[in-house]
């Protein structure tokens, strides 16, 4: 694939998230709606789409697809931690403070709303499966993250945060897979979650899109352009080059190697702003690295998937 049928996969999930901030501007969605709609989305949507892609995937049956992902997820979050404390002392941000939250945001990509429908565009189900395995890590990873990087909250509080919807699924759904399941289910229920599971990511994308433009309208354009350099030097240039290194000398599957190979080419999350501001971060320091290294990854994505395609050749 080459880069313009790549950014022509990536394009759709972009252009959700640009009809969320449509809606938002035009006020067909409110900032009252969002809470409902993601307790909806996390809770039932996101769940259903782990079952639908876990159920009688063949590559969960291998230990290896089961044990390394989760590996794999926590170790590159815990990288990106380390790159960006390296990066925030060599730009010598100006408090403690910005730099923990600076680590912090760049560490963590996203790994669900922008990466699993690329996932599923790009490659097969049996990489979307691996994918939500491999996100167990970076659950772990994240909330860790949150005491140890920000070091505002109780590791207890983070620990139980762990558990929630999502990771409860992937855990019951690995265990029905190898059961096998979707032999003896009713199919209603498993027509039902495939349906349900359709409609997680769109709404995901509409509510990122939604929150963007929220965040767009508290930060001020001249502000940050040391953090705004430093993460899309760090999170779209240095990080990419070392997740691809990995994915071409790790002895794992080709499903977890394109995953890693997507993983590579994320920009930061989004609910690090929430978890900043929650734990007395810096929160202007969290919106320019999520902002910029989202608007300039529609650019990135598409040249890091198609060199990491090449490079480790799968």
């Amino acid at each position: 694939m080459n880069y313009l049928s790549l950014l022509a996969a990536v394009a759709p999930v972009f252009a959700i998230v640009a009809a969320g901030f449509v809606i938002r501007q035009m006020r067909l969605l409110t900032a009252e709606a969002d809470q409902s709609l993601l307790r909806v989305c996390v809770n039932l949507l996101y769940p259903c789409l782990i079952v639908d892609s876990i159920l009688a995937n063949p590559a969960l049956q291998q230990p290896a697809n089961l044990l390394y992902p989760p590996l794999i997820g926590f170790g590159t979050v815990i990288l990106g931690y380390a790159v960006g404390a390296v990066g925030a002392r060599a730009m010598r941000l100006s408090t403690g403070k910005q730099t923990r939250t600076f680590a912090y945001t760049v560490g963590l990509y996203n790994y669900g709303y922008i990466a699993v429908p690329l996932a599923q565009a790009l490659f097969d189900r049996e990489t979307v499966g691996v994918l939500f395995t491999h996100n167990l890590g970076v659950e772990v990873a994240f909330w860790i993250g949150a005491s140890i990087v920000l070091a505002a909250a109780s590791p207890r509080e983070d620990w139980r945060r762990i558990f929630n919807a999502p990771v409860i699924a992937i855990v019951a759904s690995v265990i029905l897979n190898f059961c096998h399941a979707q032999h003896w289910l009713p199919a209603f229920l498993l027509a039902a979650a495939h349906a349900l599971g359709q409609s997680a990511i769109p709404l995901a994308l509409l509510l990122t899109g939604a929150t963007l433009r929220d965040l767009m309208a508290q930060t001020e354009p001249r502000g940050g352009l040391v953090v705004a350099a430093g993460a899309c030097a760090l999170r779209l240039g240095v990080l990419p080059l070392l997740f691809l290194l990995l994915a071409k000398w790790l002895p794992c599957s080709v499903e977890l190697k394109r995953v890693i190979i997507i993983q590579a080419a994320m920009p930061a999350a989004m609910l690090p702003i929430v978890i900043v501001r929650h734990y007395d971060g810096d929160a202007r320091t969290a919106l320019t690295v999520v902002l910029t290294t989202t608007v300039f990854g529609l650019l990135t994505i598409p040249f890091w998937i198609r060199a990491g395609m090449v490079f480790v050749g799968v």
